[in-house]
């Protein structure tokens, strides 16, 4: 992912620290409540999701993303980080695998968010009709997204590709 804008925001976490899921929850949630801190911001692109990175340090990145309806991730990790996400605008579905192939689909509406550890893969997609906007947070900031595929023998890694490209 690559900033399309000036980095708006540099708070700075201690050193070589890394903060937890539920810090960066906060951080996500309280960045996408405040609408009229990135509504002027965004960006709706019907080919790809638009991203914008809103602050990075040594410690973690927030990143604010749009989703036109059916736009999606994909299944995919987050390279050893921890993260959150937290929806601004519309909704979100999430697709999770347990038990090899069962999907379970959380759909993440404005003002709720979701954290999640180190090895946690998910897919997140608008599957609703209308436009959405989110803010995701990852600590340490993202070295790379490992891509997963899903199959009738469950996921399967197919590729690791750098945090920029995803």
């Amino acid at each position: 992912m690559t900033a399309h804008h000036p980095t708006l925001v540099r708070p700075r976490a201690a050193a070589g620290s890394r903060l937890s899921p539920a810090r960066l929850s906060r951080l996500a949630a309280g960045i996408a409540a405040q609408q009229d801190r990135w509504q002027s911001l965004v960006r709706y692109d019907p080919a790809k999701r638009w991203y914008y990175r809103m602050a990075l340090t040594d410690d973690y990145e927030v990143w604010l993303l749009s989703w036109h309806p059916g736009q999606g991730t994909g299944y995919h990790d987050h390279g050893g980080s921890v993260g959150a996400f937290a929806v601004g605008l519309g909704e979100l579905a999430e697709h999770t695998v347990r038990s090899g192939t069962e999907v379970t689909v959380r759909t993440v509406t404005r003002g709720a968010c979701r954290s999640f550890g180190p090895s946690f893969i998910h897919h997140v997609v608008n599957a609703s009709s209308a436009p959405a906007v989110s803010v995701h947070a990852y600590s340490p900031p993202l070295p790379e997204m490992r891509r997963y595929e899903l199959t009738a023998g469950g996921l399967h890694y197919t590729g690791t590709e750098p945090a920029e490209e995803s």
